[in-house]
């Protein structure tokens, strides 16, 4: 290996990993100014004890501290789902007026932006609370057999 693919090679994994440390602050504060706006309380935690999906530890969570009587579940489905904004930034890409970094831009520039990309994934959480919002919102298990609870 020469020692510009080393430096290249340090220099990606530097921008991955400073990326997925900027793109996990704003996943978390998406869903801490969605729920702001809509007038949920809410706490982050960085670096929660609990446990994740597949035994993983996650490394922020953002909790609704209280679910204010009457909420709409659309509101707690749209906080759980806004990260997919941290795509914004590529959509010039999308529609061909920019260049896409992950064919032109270096080793450093392709893993910066597949780390953010990554980071716009909601994660198993979040889909749990879109597809359970009810649950959340009711205080209790939804019953299947009314279709009208689902939010439609």
């Amino acid at each position: 290996m020469t020692d510009v693919a080393v430096i290249e090679l340090v220099g990606a994994a530097c921008a991955l990993v400073g990326t997925v440390c900027a793109g996990t602050v704003a996943h978390e504060c998406t869903h801490a100014a969605v729920l702001a706006g809509f007038g949920v309380p809410y706490e982050i935690e960085w670096f929660p004890r609990t446990r994740g999906f597949a035994g993983s530890r996650a490394l922020a969570s953002v909790t609704p501290r209280s679910i204010p009587a009457g909420l709409p579940r659309w509101r707690l489905r749209t906080a759980a789902i806004v990260p997919v904004v941290l795509t914004v930034p590529f959509w010039p890409v999308v529609v061909g007026l920019v260049p896409d970094p992950l064919r032109t831009g270096g080793p450093a520039v392709q893993a910066a932006a597949v780390g953010w990309l990554a980071c716009a994934i909601p994660s198993p959480a979040d889909f749990s609370l879109f597809w359970h919002a009810g649950e959340f919102v009711d205080g209790a298990t939804a019953d299947p057999e009314r279709p009208d609870q689902d939010g439609r």
